[in-house]
């Protein structure tokens, strides 16, 4: 118990110390439910010690969530209120750094009308919008992280009892995380640069397109010269470099949204609004989804896709190593956060300001005219497998390679 207490003590300042890289006086939003009030405290202990100015919590309870999305009427399917969506934009003016803490529980909602969820999801996202911006923008820092549940660990860990699938859960965070090494911090600065490395391998070759060959995936997909690849440290508007994914292995960019054709599989579950959508493929002609399907959750694919326009196009395409610390736990975790994380991955919806050049100074005409994608939601699935290549193409249309067998293959 106390070698767990400390390495619950270690993982609230990495997310203070790297995830945010929380400045002396800076405010701190925490967002997160209930079930985690002992972490979010001992993490609101850990930004004060920082020089955190004040902390700001705001609690939420996915019991009554549910509850709302059950038996509201369809006219109270709002999701997020008007004055708390406004308030989070307030409060990044302020330069706030916010924490997404997620306490996954991915069948939570199985059981609820798939339209409903879909209803209060856009409204949500709608309203959240604006704040949503300066996430993707990489305005202000901020970070997503995870809370370990009991229903998240049996999920996982369907075999094991209770006690023991959320031990063995907590160990493949700290383990992920780097988290269960003596010098946690040391260690990200280290995995940072081996990322960027990459990053800058891709931007030198300046490929054109990419072509994704694997089991049920023939796909190709444009790049603009306005985007460049990047890993997950980002630099917000005050200079400030900090982590937005805890764990990360990725390096990723933003594709040109209307040069992706052919078809991808997924070769992970994707849970999304408490459902889990599986064995699904999707059809691209000139960069728009115009066919798919799903062994399950297809309805709930459906939803996400009529989101908005901008949901039946990519804003995202990231490599991750299939020889990578969460991929060699051979574990599914059913959450987004981790799973992309062992795997290569493509987002449906807006595409990541963070990647263009001046993004922010442009009009939505000018943004489109280089292929961004613009939409209110932003889902990450997962394609990447040890049978995934990846060649880019050149300018004159010689090919090199990228990945094969699911790892890095590029050259210098």
């Amino acid at each position: 118990m106390n070698q767990f207490v400390n390495q619950l003590e270690k993982y609230a300042d990495l997310v203070v110390r790297v995830g945010l890289n929380l400045q002396n006086g800076q405010k701190l939003l925490i967002r997160g439910d209930i079930s985690a009030s002992s972490f979010i405290r001992l993490v609101t202990k850990k930004a004060y010690e920082a020089g955190a100015l004040e902390v700001l919590v705001d609690y939420r309870d996915e019991e009554i969530q549910k509850l709302t999305v059950t038996h509201a009427p369809e006219e109270g399917l709002t999701g997020v209120p008007t004055y708390i969506a406004n308030g989070y934009v307030d409060l990044a003016e302020e330069n706030i750094a916010f924490l997404n803490l997620q306490t996954p529980n991915p069948s939570f909602y199985k059981d609820v009308d798939p339209s409903r969820m879909a209803s209060i999801n856009k409204s949500s996202s709608s309203r959240m919008n604006p704040f949503f911006q300066y996430i993707t923008n990489g305005s202000i820092s901020w970070v997503i992280v995870t809370y370990a549940t009991k229903e998240w660990a049996a999920n996982v860990f369907p075999d094991l009892s209770e006690e023991e699938a959320l031990t063995k859960l907590w160990e493949l965070i700290f383990y992920t995380t780097r988290v269960d090494q003596e010098d946690p911090v040391s260690l990200w600065k280290k995995h940072i640069k081996e990322m960027t490395l990459n990053a800058n391998k891709l931007n030198n070759k300046q490929f054109k397109k990419l072509h994704y060959r694997g089991p049920g995936t023939d796909l190709t997909i444009q790049l603009t010269n306005n985007a460049k690849w990047i890993c997950a440290e980002f630099t917000n508007d005050q200079g400030i470099a900090f982590v937005p994914n805890l764990p990360t292995e990725e390096v990723f960019t933003i594709p040109n949204k209307y040069g992706v054709n052919g078809t991808v599989s997924s070769t992970k579950p994707l849970v999304y609004s408490g459902n889990i959508i599986d064995q699904f493929t999707l059809t691209f002609k000139d960069g728009k989804v115009i066919d798919f399907s799903a062994e399950k959750g297809y309805e709930t694919l459906k939803n996400l896709l009529d989101t908005d326009e901008g949901a039946k196009y990519l804003g995202e395409i990231a490599i991750v190593p299939h020889d990578s610390p969460i991929s060699n736990t051979g574990v599914v975790f059913n959450n987004t956060l981790f799973d992309e994380n062992a795997s290569c991955h493509l987002a449906l919806g807006n595409a990541l300001g963070i990647c263009v050049e001046n993004s922010k100074e442009m009009n939505d005409e000018e943004l489109n005219q280089i292929g961004f994608n613009k939409s209110i939601t932003h889902v990450d699935f997962m394609i990447g497998s040890g049978e995934l290549n990846i060649d880019g193409v050149l300018d004159d249309g010689t090919t090199q390679p990228i990945f094969r067998n699911g790892n890095w293959a590029i050259g210098q």
